[in-house]
């Protein structure tokens, strides 16, 4: 997720790879933002957005476009360096905030308190160290690209290099091991693993930002060339791990929206026997409204499956429910998948008008049963879907008495 002076030349040439990244935790952090802004008072959420606010940060005023425009703006050569590095610098320290809020914040808050003022004051510290070792340093040639190795050499500035680097490392280091054991954990939903694993290979993969870095410092120091490893392999690893962890935010509450919605469609769909049924007794469909959420669509159709399925209630035979739930059973069903059936071979009978209205409900000594079908219309549906097993059951409860097995 991170990206020094030089990297952000390279990504900057190359648009896609550069805005690939920025487009997702800009997605990210709208995602989180209604959030953010309805419970700030939240430390968790505030971290959060903290993290994508500042992430978001880097890559822009990373570009080379940006780098140039600041310099000329203020008449310094390479006054973006510390700038990016401060950049980057709270970036780090948002990462050890968010886990600190995600981990303790609701645990134990005066050591969570501790642990946060601890946590700005270093790196609020470092941020500092960096600009004094700027205006120590004698960096007169703009470089928008290989800033870190052209001036690995230089004094001050090589300090203020490894400095954010190491700042950069120790961050990632803790945060990749506490998210990667927090994963071992049990209860966690499996969308939030999900996010989880994203997060924690997209901070590892920070860790190869920082060894390619480092590579290329050490080899300028010993008098070799390893440039590359900085100005092109490194950003490639930037690139991933921004993009692995806006995406590793983003799938928790995308991942469970979208299966809640899909889970409310499924069970629309799955009304769809029933509802054509209750069709043919009353005459009449449910409200048309292609355009209406799928949670209100899915409360009209069983809304009117359950109105309709009272107005059958008055037709429903509870002997043939009993011997087609026993016939069921004969058959090798289960219990519960018996019911179903049996439930279904009843409603057919009734909705095909092949007994007369009992208009006082005296199909059986005490009246018809409607609590399983007002409860249980998914596994009613469900059971319709399968015309082949409502007839097998149909036609052994249509048998001589004798010839179906009693259950209890």
């Amino acid at each position: 997720m991170i990206l020094a002076l030089d990297p952000a030349g390279f990504l900057g040439e190359l648009s896609v790879s550069f805005w690939i990244p920025t487009a997702v935790l800009t997605a990210a952090l709208a995602i989180k933002l209604p959030s953010i802004i309805r419970m700030w008072r939240d430390p968790l959420l505030r971290a959060v957005g903290g993290l994508l606010l500042f992430a978001c940060a880097v890559f822009v005023f990373a570009a080379p476009r940006t780098i140039r425009w600041t310099n000329r703006v203020t008449g310094v050569p390479n006054i973006s360096a510390p700038w990016v590095y401060s950049l980057i610098t709270a970036l780090c320290a948002s990462w050890l905030l968010l886990i600190i809020a995600w981990r303790n914040g609701r645990s134990d808050a005066a050591q969570t308190r501790r642990v946060t003022r601890w946590v700005v004051a270093v790196y609020a510290g470092v941020v500092v160290a960096l600009w004094v070792l700027f205006a120590l340093a004698d960096v007169p040639v703009e470089r928008t690209r290989d800033l870190d190795t052209y001036y690995a050499n230089t004094p001050f500035m090589r300090e203020e290099i490894l400095l954010y680097l190491l700042a950069h490392t120790v961050a990632c280091s803790i945060t990749a091991r506490l998210i990667w054991n927090w994963i071992r954990t049990d209860g966690l939903d499996a969308w939030l693993r999900w996010g989880l694993g994203l997060l924690g290979a997209g901070y590892a993969t920070n860790l190869f930002f920082d060894a390619a870095k480092l590579t290329a410092l050490v080899a300028r120091w010993t008098g070799h060339d390893l440039d590359w490893l900085s100005t092109n392999l490194a950003p490639a690893g930037a690139c991933v791990s921004a993009t692995l962890v806006a995406v590793g935010f983003i799938v928790p509450h995308v991942g469970q929206y979208l299966h809640e919605r899909w889970h409310v469609r499924l069970r629309h769909c799955g009304l769809a026997p029933l509802y054509q049924l209750m069709r043919t007794v009353t005459g009449e469909r449910e409200p048309f409204a292609p355009h209406a959420p799928a949670e209100l669509r899915l409360i009209r159709r069983e809304t009117f499956i359950r109105d309709a399925l009272l107005q059958l209630s008055r037709h429903l035979d509870e002997d043939l429910r009993a011997r087609s739930y026993d016939s069921a059973l004969a058959l090798g069903f289960e219990p519960d998948r018996a019911r179903a059936l049996a439930a279904a071979v009843t409603l057919l009978d009734a909705a095909g008008g092949a007994r007369p209205l009992r208009a006082d409900g005296t199909g059986s000594p005490s009246g018809p049963d409607t609590a399983y079908l007002l409860q249980e219309i998914q596994a009613v549906s469900g059971a319709l879907r399968h015309p082949d097993e409502i007839t097998a059951v149909r036609a052994r409860a249509a048998a001589p008495a004798e010839s179906v097995p009693a259950h209890d």
